[in-house]
């Protein structure tokens, strides 16, 4: 019988099953993720895509409706593409995306993931945040959310006018 080596953990924040996340590379201040550790890779609501060529490097552009059930706000983003995979959606069936990367910001933490953007719009979440971008930087609780805090939830609040008193 083989012998397993325990692997001594590092310290890392714990998050709950859904958080609030920021893409500061992609000018995004903030979107609600479900944490998906059956998902590889992490997957990003996208409308209007299309590929373009910038300087010989291949791009794409997109917008993406930040929160769910909310048309009438949107974030429209350009980023290079890393690479363009076949992944199996959750119904089960094949599509080809476009993989970029960018900085992601969770609580303190903010690191560099790889994303494939889909149209999500039928589904809860706008973002997946899959099992290689929080492996090794976080401990993740299934029955809380929000450990990180709700204050990018107020990122798209509309201040509303004070009335001017007479």
């Amino acid at each position: 019988m083989m012998k397993m080596k325990r692997q001594k953990l590092q310290p890392t924040a714990i998050i709950g099953w859904k958080e609030w996340i920021e893409l500061p590379g992609l000018h995004i201040p903030a979107v609600k993720a479900k944490i998906d550790t059956g998902a590889r890779t992490s997957a990003l609501h996208t409308f209007s895509l299309e590929e373009f060529q910038a300087d010989g490097q291949q791009m794409v552009r997109f917008g993406i409706h930040p929160l769910q059930r909310r048309k009438d706000i949107a974030c429209f983003c350009e980023a290079p593409v890393l690479a363009q995979r076949r992944v199996k959606n959750s119904g089960g069936h094949y599509e080809k995306r476009y993989v970029i990367q960018t900085t992601a910001k969770l609580g303190a933490v903010s690191w560099s993931i790889d994303i494939t953007l889909t149209n999500r719009d039928p589904m809860l979440f706008r973002m997946l945040l899959g099992r290689k971008a929080v492996e090794n930087r976080f401990l993740i609780h299934p029955g809380r959310s929000y450990l990180t805090g709700r204050a990018l939830a107020k990122s798209y609040q509309i201040k509303k006018r004070q009335k001017a008193k007479k």
